[in-house]
């Protein structure tokens, strides 16, 4: 919150449709001693109150022409048009010190376009969705963001006396967020991040307690879909000063086909910001579905490994451990900082180990070789003849993250 207490709030929304209710919180917000700053996401009709941002600048940022979208009169096309060009213009406003929080009241459309502005913002930015869709499944609208969805209880339909109700605690909540500062602490570490899977959290905890004793913090994140995301998207707001990627499973999940992957742009973070990272192929002998029943009937006669009654792994090929090794080269490729890979020779995983139910030299050998024949040559590998959860391969990768940390040299993706 800038230091004359006043703060700049964000009122995003449809204002054709909500017009009246966000002004209503705007006029609540401006009593409170802070300044609005409107944005209209509207299409169909003219806005009814005066936006600071105009929907047509919203629609350029998404390279769009609004009038021939309304033209067209296609409501799904023009919420996938907003949706594509709020978050653009809302991140450059957060850029430019120009917003401190951000509000928005909707329904299905507008709980689509204000979210998808929001999860662009950083963690820790002031976010406060008030919508019909609070009270269900929110994963969609929120993702790994701190989105606060607020239930609207009665539709937002015009001004009455649950809506008031609402709506003033909204304004309240919003404009408490932005006036609350967040209590710094003289024993606040530097922060890394790490990635592990019950498959090397011997590693895991093994490097983890090394780095907290040379003066870190290590937040581990489980590497099941959300919990790589989640760790992306700390790593790309600039929270984290290391990355101990061990366990990059979620890829085999999305190349394959499970149920765990964190999406494409998985190990992108610390690449784009430059961000040290040590990086290990943990666990990308694995894909992971449900149940067995849960398993699709075109991995018929596959290796399988049940984890537990809920869980059941499967081998990756080497055709796949080939494809997965270039991807990860290709990822870390991208990188502005510092980043080395280790390899554990001996095993990915406890059960790819020798004598285990994956080990299979010749699937490992394909991921190693395609992951060294197509990284970067300036990008350090060590392989070492060790399981990856050997106390001395897990000693390698944290002292090779310390050793990145406090390197001052930045590399140039070529």
């Amino acid at each position: 919150m800038p230091h004359n207490g006043m703060a700049t709030i964000a009122i995003l929304g449809t204002m054709d449709t909500k017009g009246e209710e966000h002004a209503f919180v705007a006029d609540l917000v401006r009593k409170r001693g802070h300044k609005t700053l409107v944005i209209d996401v509207g299409a169909l009709e003219e806005p009814k109150i005066n936006p600071d941002v105009r929907r047509e600048e919203i629609a350029a940022a998404a390279g769009l022409d609004l009038a021939a979208l309304v033209a067209r009169k296609d409501r799904g096309e023009t919420i996938k048009a907003m949706s594509l060009g709020a978050p653009i213009v809302v991140t450059r406003l957060y850029q430019e010190k120009r917003i401190d929080g951000i509000i928005s009241l909707g329904g299905g459309g507008g709980t689509s376009i204000a979210t998808a502005a929001m999860r662009a913002l950083p963690i820790g930015f002031p976010k406060l969705m008030v919508s019909t869709l609070a009270s269900g499944n929110t994963a969609q609208y929120v993702g790994v963001k701190d989105v606060v969805m607020f239930p609207s209880i009665v539709d937002v339909a015009g001004l009455n006396r649950i809506s008031r109700e609402i709506l003033a605690r909204a304004a309240g909540a919003i404009c408490g967020m932005v006036e609350t500062a967040v209590p710094q602490s003289a024993s606040d570490k530097p922060l890394i991040v790490a990635s592990m899977f019950g498959n090397t959290t011997a590693c895991v905890q093994h490097a983890k307690k090394i780095l907290e004793e040379a003066g870190y913090e290590v937040l581990v994140f489980h590497a099941t879909g959300v919990g790589g995301r989640t760790m992306e998207s700390l790593i790309e707001a600039g929270m984290v000063d290391g990355v101990l990627d061990i366990t990059t499973t979620e890829w085999a999940d999305e190349l394959v086909g499970g149920f765990l992957g964190a999406g494409p742009h998985r190990l992108e973070a610390a690449a784009k910001t430059g961000t040290p990272a040590v990086v290990t192929p943990g666990c990308l002998d694995m894909v992971n579905f449900y149940a067995p029943d849960s398993v699709p009937e075109r991995f018929r006669g596959r290796k399988f490994y049940q984890h537990n009654p809920q869980v059941t792994l499967m081998r990756t090929t080497a055709s796949e451990n080939a494809e997965l090794g270039k991807i990860v080269a290709l990822k870390l490729n991208a990188s502005i900082g510092p980043v080395s890979v280790l390899i554990p020779r001996k095993g990915i995983s406890v059960i790819s180990a020798p004598g285990q139910s994956f080990h299979d030299p010749d699937a490992d050998r394909a991921l190693f070789e395609s992951l060294k024949t197509n990284l970067r040559p300036d990008i350090e590998v060590i392989e070492m003849d060790a399981e990856i959860n050997d106390p001395a391969f897990a000693e390698s990768c944290a002292r090779m993250l310390l050793r990145l940390i406090g390197s001052p040299t930045k590399k140039n993706p070529t």
